[in-house]
């Protein structure tokens, strides 16, 4: 079959790869129908070289038809059309009980000490051959793939895999009051989508951004817009009163615009050999932190912020005093996909008041894949959304 696979920093290919088959009677194969390129991908192809090989398959955002299953898998059958989480959880271990997918029990990457396995995401989450390619084997298919009705385009659910939830729990996680503000950093894909959950539960939203053309889209959508500058966190509390804002969430995470030193730090350690930048990577602060230190400056006293973008290193300095004095309190985490699906799932049909129809901003086959991602790492041609199609 042919797959979207990680070749080294800056450069990914479309290639043969093995199909993928039942391996466990848990197992379920699906005939990939729409796959998206989501923010994290970036971070594969910049910053989390270390942690890939080449010809790892890359993707975690797919929906598609069912093909196969194990014999273990009573709840699907093949033709049933489904959204595959971005997380393989079991559903029956303590951590799925407790609604925390993510921290799966029977999937832990325990090895590399992290949580739930992920699919086409680095060694530290199992390296899962990912969802970017004609075909994906899904492990813990008993539980994990979510079915959805025929009719409606892909578009309307394939968001459910990842972009959706994320946003949700993002929302949730802001503990924004009735009546409240919630400003969103970094108006991507999921800050964008963050926004129209928070305006759906009659939020005020301001969101922040260097990107004209992702400013302008937010605010066709009711969100009042700020260009990301020194002085932003002064422009955030004259627009709330001199307070704050009573929430803010973080959808920018490693990759930061306003960190000179970090990405310093970050370019330099992409010429060491990977097992020095693996161990460097777990080790030294290299995140981009500029966007949680505006968070932490603009929120309010006795605020929320809600970290939804993905920062990985192991040692960057927080702001603790600041956090502390200011009575604070951060939520973070991958989204637990099955304990915000039915919730969504509600918001999908004919009406459609989060606007996922429409929400991708370029639909591209899969052969397009290694420009897609170019693209969308450069911020060109408005790209925000890119869906590709096996």
């Amino acid at each position: 079959m042919k797959a979207l696979t990680w070749q080294g920093k800056r450069s990914v290919d479309v290639i043969d790869v093995p199909d993928p088959r039942i391996q466990e009677p848990t197992d379920a194969v699906v005939r990939v129908t729409t796959t998206g390129i989501c923010g994290s991908d970036l971070h594969l192809y910049e910053v989390m070289a270390p942690f890939l090989d080449p010809g790892d398959v890359l993707g975690h955002e797919a929906m598609g038809i069912v093909e196969e299953v194990g014999s273990e898998v009573t709840n699907l059958k093949p033709g049933d059309r489904v959204v595959v989480p971005f997380q393989i959880a079991c559903g029956s271990c303590f951590m799925c009980t407790q609604d925390l997918q993510t921290q799966c029990e029977t999937t832990q990457v325990r090895e590399q000490g992290m949580g739930a396995a992920l699919f086409g995401y680095t060694k530290l989450y199992g390296q899962i051959p990912g969802g970017q390619a004609e075909y994906l084997r899904v492990p813990q298919a008993q539980y994990g793939p979510i079915k959805v009705p025929e009719g409606p385009p892909d578009e309307r659910f394939v968001y459910l895999s990842d972009v959706l939830p994320t946003a949700w729990q993002a929302v949730e996680y802001a503990a924004i009051p009735d009546g409240g503000t919630v400003v969103v950093l970094g108006l991507g894909p999921i800050g964008d989508m963050c926004c129209r959950i928070a305006l759906h539960r009659g939020h005020r939203v301001i969101g922040v951004d260097l990107v004209p053309e992702r400013l302008k889209r937010a605010e066709l959508q009711g969100v009042e817009v700020l260009t990301y500058s020194d002085e932003v966190a002064d422009e955030i509390k004259d627009r709330t009163e001199g307070r704050g804002p009573d929430s803010v969430i973080d959808a920018v995470g490693m990759e930061a615009h306003g960190s000179p030193v970090a990405k310093v730090s970050q370019q330099l350690a992409g010429y060491l050999p990977d097992p020095i930048q693996r161990k460097m990577m777990q080790t030294v602060g290299v995140d981009r932190l500029a966007a949680l230190y505006l968070a932490v400056d603009a929120v309010r006293r006795g605020g929320t912020i809600s970290l939804i973008g993905v920062y990985g290193g192991m040692a960057d300095p927080l702001p603790m005093l600041t956090i502390f004095d200011k009575q604070l309190q951060l939520r973070m985490g991958q989204a637990n996909v099955h304990r915000w699906s039915d919730q969504i799932l509600k918001l999908l049909g004919d009406e459609d008041p989060l606007k996922v129809d429409g929400f991708a901003t370029h639909h591209l086959p899969l052969a397009e894949g290694p420009a897609a991602y170019e693209m969308f790492q450069q911020k060109r041609d408005g790209a925000v959304k890119v869906l590709l199609m096996p």
